[in-house]
């Protein structure tokens, strides 16, 4: 039976991804309170494999889970899953937002409701939680230690911590999603589908002018399109980032594979963080010269040059 790690507790949209992605398959679940305690149980082996949010359309990378990938021991992701995102406002039976102090969720989620929370309960803080369901199940399991009387969480969270339901679809925008990557340790990697992303982390030699058009042009010339990029921190010193990649392609592809031997070139250090399938069935659209075929065909010319000089 495989053991997935996921945010928890349970009732965070991370469950729901983690649902999505086992199906009916026999599995168990261990909800855990932060991407990085998931992360170092799939390390430690104590679980085989742990689901993390990663991107959200509203506000992006999630930074815990970039930062944890690119450092510590290597993992890769083997798959991703997408999920609507639909909050719920809720409290103990007798509570109001109009009465409200403070309103408890994670900071995600606040950044996709704070526009409702201003005109719903224009006197209400806002107090951060390691996850919308923690911010539900504090609230329903020690009221009188918390800052705040309402959280906004996932409408399965509500219900499964007791809670009255406020307000309902309480989101600013309506098509947000969430993605969220399933991990694994890099014993194996996904098959190429035709549909596949990989996903990198590149470390400059140095910061200088040019350095990272210098990084990209070994995507642009191998006609391979970026999904997500990202700086984010080194921690090394002020001013020090890497940058977080997402790209079409899977490292099996000549063009992808062509692309990670020059960064590694050119780079301090890349970390591979997994090719796999994409979420959307779309298959992705080659140009013919950068196709398998052309790369073949290209280096089977320049063996006939060099054995010419052999």
């Amino acid at each position: 039976m495989t053991r997935y790690a996921y945010l928890g507790p349970e009732g965070t949209f991370t469950q729901q991804a983690l649902l999505s992605w086992v199906g009916a398959a026999e599995h168990e679940q261990v909800p855990l309170g932060s991407v990085d305690a998931a992360l170092e149980a799939l390390r430690s082996g104590d679980v085989d494999a742990a689901v993390v949010p990663i991107e959200n359309s509203v506000e992006g990378g999630v930074s815990a889970t970039l930062d944890a990938l690119a450092s510590g021991d290597p993992l890769v992701v083997v798959g991703e899953v997408l999920v609507p995102i639909t909050f719920v406002a809720c409290g103990r039976p007798g509570a109001s937002l109009t009465s409200a102090r403070a309103i408890g969720t994670h900071s995600h989620a606040w950044a996709q409701v704070r526009g409702w929370a201003g005109r719903t309960a224009p006197q209400a803080i806002y107090v951060p939680t390691l996850s919308t369901a923690s911010a539900a199940k504090d609230l329903a399991e020690h009221p009188d230690d918390l800052g705040y009387e309402v959280a906004v969480c996932a409408p399965i969270a509500a219900e499964h911590f007791g809670l009255e339901v406020l307000a309902h679809d309480i989101g600013d925008m309506t098509n947000a999603v969430t993605r969220f990557v399933i991990v694994s340790r890099p014993d194996w990697l996904p098959a190429p589908t035709g549909r596949d992303k990989t996903t990198v982390v590149l470390y400059q030699r140095s910061d200088r002018a040019g350095g990272l058009l210098e990084l990209l042009e070994q995507f642009a010339v191998r006609g391979i399109n970026m999904t997500r990029l990202e700086s984010r921190p080194t921690k090394e010193s002020m001013g020090s980032y890497c940058f977080s990649i997402d790209l079409e392609g899977h490292v099996q592809d000549e063009r992808v594979g062509a692309a990670l031997m020059s960064l590694h070139r050119v780079c301090a250090d890349v970390r591979f963080l997994g090719s796999y399938p994409a979420a959307a069935d779309t298959p992705i659209s080659v140009d013919p010269i950068t196709s398998d075929a052309a790369f073949v065909a290209a280096r089977q010319w320049l063996d006939r040059l060099r054995r010419l000089g052999g």
